[in-house]
């Protein structure tokens, strides 16, 4: 089971701040197949990058089949993305 819980990220460039994502909360069942949609700039490459271990959430909590990943170390990462998901881009 993949969990995200109260994860917000906000990018700043240039004095200008956009939040990404705003406390959002989501849990995936193993061997679940999900999509992700939205609009243009709702945040669906955040989250995803956030899944992936791309990028790191400003505040929340993911968690992976019942582990926080706060501690996760690179080597940890890499193991989750080569056997654990997949991402297919459009």
């Amino acid at each position: 089971m993949l969990e995200l819980k109260n994860i917000s990220k906000t990018y700043r460039a240039g004095g200008v701040e956009t939040v990404a994502l705003d406390d959002i909360s989501v849990s995936f069942r193993e061997k679940e197949f999900v999509a992700i949609l939205g609009t243009s700039g709702s945040g669906k490459t955040t989250c995803l990058n956030i899944i992936g271990g791309l990028d790191h959430a400003d505040r929340g909590e993911v968690i992976i089949k019942g582990r926080k990943t706060k501690d996760f170390k690179e080597s940890d990462w890499d193991a989750y993305r080569n056997n654990a998901i997949g991402f297919v881009f459009q």
